[in-house]
């Protein structure tokens, strides 16, 4: 049996009800997040962190849903990432401390949560974050167990009366694209659902992981399988309400086939499932975007509203559609574009998402070279002044004075006759004899 997860939720008060007002233009709802996490275990404690002096009704949400409030008393400097520091700190606390929690959830949308995510993974914790598509991290999304969007678990008829007037729409204004959000009779409408064709090779790929592991592919192993395989999955994408019937959708689609009865389905994978043209990746939808920002590259200097961007993006790339490369909402392509350095993306309550060219645009520039030592040429060496010849200091130099002629004296014995040198004295020499020295001849 699979193991009863222990779940500590974490909410990062500050980064997801910025998120969420500035992108679904809504209030953010602690209930949806925690609702969502009772379906994957217990929630064994509950934080969140904030300046809680100037969030008086977020508040009282958060007491009336049991979630115990960490004061963030900001420094005067302003440090954003002081309350991020003490989320982190407190779950690794819990980590060591608290054994029988096996589980934390991260409600944020903030990259800089990407080492906790790793280091509680490393410790043999499940993680699950929770937040938007379109202000998440989308390596935060595919780094953690389970990605569950904050879009995927709003509903048309439950807390619109708390949601802010949509912004009217300039007329002229094209429509949005690629999914955007729509708003008719003051009611937020979900985006349109992706094709289920580009959810298959997802499900190719996990059907045949299990068919290598000789595992029978069931409903349950099929979704986890996955999810591991790409944890920002969600069947709600694809028009589903559950994960049976996203199966029940490939079946009537003939993508995949399925038997068993009784809550035991099988799925199994059918030849002529994949698609006749291939699903086009989410880097392919880039270069339009590139041209576009450099076709408005003045415009975007100060930054443009995200409404603004999308209609140019229509009106100078007509046939382009975000939903084509998986992307439901366009901005959610925009927060997959900022992670690419392509743009930057900045949120703002009143007006929604500000964006910017991103620091692709901006290469750093290159490092000062030290000065290269160039060989010295010869007019730039001293020269040596040779008296008699003509110079800078002296055109005309006057003639050079003969030197005269030093006889020197030969030391005694060093003329032409070579006299052999004399022996004589010790060092055993000997004497020339001559005739008195010997006897009287014979």
């Amino acid at each position: 049996m699979q193991e009863k997860l222990n779940i500590a939720v974490f909410v990062d008060y500050d980064n997801i009800e910025i998120g969420v007002k500035s992108t679904l233009r809504r209030e953010f709802d602690v209930s949806l997040p925690l609702d969502a996490l009772k379906e994957r275990g217990d929630l064994v404690a509950k934080f969140a962190y904030a300046n809680w002096g100037r969030q008086e009704g977020a508040a009282r949400s958060m007491a009336e849903n049991a979630v115990q409030m960490v004061q963030r008393l900001p420094s005067p400097r302003g440090d954003k990432n002081g309350g991020d520091i003490n989320l982190a700190l407190d779950a690794l606390e819990m980590a060591f401390t608290h054994p029988h929690v096996n589980a934390f959830a991260i409600v944020s949308g903030d990259s800089d949560f990407i080492p906790l995510v790793n280091k509680l993974k490393e410790y043999g914790k499940t993680v699950f974050v929770v937040g938007g598509k379109a202000f998440t991290s989308t390596i935060l999304q595919q780094n953690c167990h389970e990605f569950v969007s904050y879009e995927s678990l709003l509903s048309e008829d439950r807390g619109e009366s708390r949601d802010r007037p949509p912004r009217q729409q300039q007329a002229g204004q094209p429509p949005q694209i690629g999914g955007r959000d729509r708003q008719q009779g003051g009611q937020r409408v979900r985006p349109a659902p992706l094709d289920l064709a580009q959810a298959m090779p997802l499900v190719e790929r996990a059907l045949q992981v299990l068919e290598r592991r000789a595992v029978q592919p069931q409903l349950g192993l099929l979704k986890s399988t996955m999810l591991q395989l790409d944890s920002a999955f969600t069947e709600k994408a694809y028009g589903a309400n559950s994960f049976s019937d996203f199966v029940e959708k490939l079946k009537k689609a003939d993508y995949v086939n399925v038997s068993g009865q009784g809550g035991r389905y099988i799925i199994e994978r059918k030849g002529a499932s994949q698609p006749e043209r291939p699903t086009p990746k989410p880097e392919e939808a880039l270069p339009p975007l590139r041209d576009v920002l450099e076709t408005h590259r003045l415009e975007m200097e100060n930054g443009v509203l995200l409404d603004d961007l999308a209609g140019w993006v229509q009106t100078e790339v007509p046939n382009f559609s975000a939903a084509s490369y998986g992307f439901q909402e366009f901005s959610e392509f925009l927060n997959y574009a900022q992670d690419k350095l392509v743009v930057r993306v900045e949120p703002d309550e009143e007006k929604g998402p500000i964006v910017f060219m991103g620091a692709e645009f901006y290469p750093p520039a290159e490092p000062e070279r030290p000065p290269e030592e160039h060989a010295e040429e010869e007019e730039d060496e001293k020269q040596p002044i040779v008296e008699g010849q003509p110079s800078l200091l002296e055109p005309n130099p006057p003639p050079v004075k003969p030197k005269p002629v030093r006889r020197t004296r030969k030391p005694p014995g060093s003329g032409n006759t070579t006299d052999r040198p004399r022996r004589g004295g010790g060092g055993g020499t000997r004497k020339k004899r001559t005739p008195e020295h010997h006897g009287p001849m014979q």
